[in-house]
């Protein structure tokens, strides 16, 4: 892992463990939609319908998503068991989470949180 990895990795840490992330599509969907959800991410190895129904979710809430990592990375990010999709929930940990996977997307090292 570099050093970037850990940061996002780090980031969303932090935010789970100061009870600012939902995890599971149903409570994502619940914050998304009562427009709590400041940042969503969606597994790369979700299903297709999966990504697709939170792409399109967050996109007409006007929230950033990023489809980045594993069920499996995202579940050691946050500590609980596989999840298809996150969300951060407070506006300063969603920008710091966005800001090191735009870093890792422009670097060319966005496959895994």
């Amino acid at each position: 892992m570099t050093n970037r990895l850990n940061k996002a990795e780090f980031m969303i840490s932090l935010a789970a463990k100061a009870g600012k992330v939902v995890s599971g599509e149903t409570s994502v969907e619940k914050a998304i939609q009562s427009v709590k959800a400041y940042l969503v991410i969606v597994s790369g190895d979700a299903s297709e319908n999966t990504r697709k129904k939170f792409v399109n979710k967050s996109n007409y809430y006007g929230i950033p998503v990023y489809i980045n990592g594993t069920k499996e990375s995202l579940a050691h990010a946050i500590g609980k068991d596989l999840r298809s999709v996150i969300a951060v929930t407070d506006e300063g940990l969603a920008n710091a989470v966005a800001k090191k996977l735009e870093e890792m997307d422009v670097h060319g090292e966005n496959e895994d949180i």
